[in-house]
C-alpha cells in the first residue's frame, strides 16, 4: 500500500487541501508521502511538502507560441496545447478522425499519491475518442508551465474503439519552479493500438508527478516510451491492466539525470487475462550526483496462464556520486507463465574509451559517443521514426 500510516501536516499539504474546494478529503487523509512509505522510499517529496503551491495564473498565447517554437514537435497531425493548466484554443486543432468527448469519472486509484493529488485539484484536460476502425494519425499533446511556486493538475482521457489507432506525442516543458501533476486515462479497445511517446523536459527546478492508467482489451496494444530529461524531481508512473486475451503492454523509457536531480519511472502491469504479454526496458544515465529510480511490478492473476512478461533495467553511472535504485518485482499466481526481470549497473568501458581517444577523438566527445551507443537499443523501441528522431535530438548526453 502507498498510504501513509501517520499523516504529517505541512505547508504544502495544507495549501493543496485548501485549494481543493472540498475535494481534498482523501488527500488530507493520505498526506504527502515520506520515505517511510515503501512506494516513495527512493523518491522523497520533502520540497513538495515544504512549499506553498499556488494556482497557476493564465499564460498568454504569445508567450506559449514562443515556447512552442523552441520545442521538438512533429509538423504534421493534430495538436492540443495547454498552458498553465488551460487549453489554448487558438494553438490547438484536432483532425476530423478524433472526436472530443465529455470528461468521465475515473478509477480513483486511491492508493497512489499522484492520482489522489490530481483528484483533489483536477483541471479539465483533453478528452477524446477515436472511432472504431479509424487511424487517427499523430496527435501532439503539449503542456507548458511557467511560474514560481505554482502547480497544475490536468486530467486527460483517450479512448480508442475497436480496431482504432493513434500515435500520441506527449510533451511537457516549462520555465520556473512549479509542480505538474497530470493524469492520463487510456482505454484501448479490441484490436486497437495506441503508441504513446512522452518527452518530459520540464524546468530543471520543477517537479513532475505524472500517472497513466491504461486498460487494454483483447488483441489491443498500448506501446509507450518515456524520455525523462528534465525536472528537479520527476516520477512517471504507469498502472496498466490487460483485460482480455492477447493484449500487449510496453512500458519502455530512458532517464537522463545530472546535477542533484532525481528521475523515477514506476510501473505496475496487471495481467488479468491469459495469453497476454508485457515488456519493460528502461535505461538510465546518471552523472554528477544524479539519482535514478526504477520500480517495476508485474502482477499475474491465476487466470492469466501463458503470460509472457519481461522487465529489464540498466543503468550507466558516469560519476562515483551518482546513484540508481532498482526494484523489479514479480507477483505470480498462475503456473504456466514466462516472466523474467533483471537489472545491471555499470560504468563506461575504459578500453572502448581508450580506443576512441587513440583515434584522435577528444575525451568529452568519446564519452558522448559511448553514452549514446548505450541508449541506442532503447531508442530503437520507439517504432515511429519521426518521434524517434525528435527524441534522439532532445537527449542531453
Amino acid at each position: 500500500m502507498n498510504v501513509a500510516t501517520t499523516v504529517q501536516t505541512s505547508p504544502g499539504l495544507e495549501a493543496f487541501v485548501g485549494r481543493s474546494a472540498g475535494q481534498g478529503t482523501a488527500l488530507s487523509a493520505m498526506g504527502i508521502p515520506t520515505r517511510r512509505v515503501e512506494a516513495w522510499r527512493y523518491t522523497p517529496l520533502r520540497a513538495f511538502a515544504d512549499t506553498v503551491w499556488a494556482e497557476a495564473p493564465a499564460l498568454s498565447g504569445a508567450q506559449a507560441q514562443t515556447m512552442l517554437a523552441g520545442l521538438p514537435l512533429p509538423e504534421a497531425g493534430s495538436r492540443v496545447v495547454f498552458a498553465n493548466g488551460r487549453k489554448l484554443e487558438a494553438l490547438s486543432s484536432l483532425s476530423d478522425s478524433i472526436v472530443s468527448t465529455a470528461a468521465e469519472a475515473a478509477d480513483p486509484l486511491e492508493d497512489r499519491f499522484s492520482a489522489v493529488l490530481n483528484a483533489a485539484l483536477v483541471q479539465d484536460g483533453l478528452s477524446v475518442r477515436v472511432p472504431a476502425g479509424t487511424d487517427a494519425g499523430m496527435l501532439a499533446l503539449v503542456s507548458l508551465t511557467v511560474g514560481e511556486n505554482i502547480s497544475t493538475h490536468l486530467r486527460h482521457r483517450i479512448v480508442l474503439e475497436e480496431g482504432a489507432s493513434l500515435t500520441l506525442f506527449d510533451v511537457n516543458a516549462g520555465e520556473g519552479r512549479y509542480v505538474t501533476n497530470p493524469r492520463l486515462d487510456i482505454v484501448v479497445g479490441k484490436g486497437a493500438r495506441l503508441t504513446h511517446v512522452k518527452l518530459q523536459q520540464d524546468s530543471l527546478t520543477a517537479g513532475h508527478l505524472a500517472i497513466v492508467a491504461a486498460s487494454v482489451d483483447g488483441n489491443g496494444n498500448y506501446d509507450s516510451f518515456t524520455l525523462n530529461n528534465g525536472s528537479e524531481l520527476a516520477r512517471h508512473e504507469v498502472v496498466a491492466k490487460l483485460t482480455a486475451a492477447h493484449a500487449q503492454v510496453h512500458v519502455n523509457g530512458i532517464q537522463i539525470v545530472d546535477g542533484s536531480r532525481l528521475n523515477d519511472l514506476t510501473s505496475m502491469i496487471h495481467h488479468a487475462a491469459p495469453d497476454c504479454g508485457s515488456r519493460q526496458t528502461v535505461k538510465t544515465v546518471l552523472s554528477e550526483s544524479g539519482q535514478g529510480v526504477f520500480q517495476g511490478k508485474i502482477l499475474v492473476d491465476r487466470i492469466a496462464q501463458k503470460t509472457d512478461g519481461y522487465q529489464m533495467n540498466q543503468a550507466l553511472l558516469l560519476s562515483e556520486k551518482a546513484q540508481i535504485n532498482s526494484k523489479p518485482e514479480l507477483e505470480i499466481y498462475a503456473d504456466d507463465v514466462k516472466c523474467s526481470h533483471g537489472a545491471t549497473v555499470g560504468a563506461l568501458d575504459d578500453e572502448q574509451l581508450f580506443y576512441l581517444r587513440s583515434r584522435g577523438i577528444p575525451e568529452a566527445e568519446a564519452r558522448d559517443i559511448l553514452v549514446r551507443a548505450f541508449l541506442l537499443d532503447a531508442l530503437d523501441l520507439v517504432t515511429d521514426e519521426t518521434l524517434r528522431d525528435l527524441l534522439q535530438g532532445s537527449i542531453r548526453a
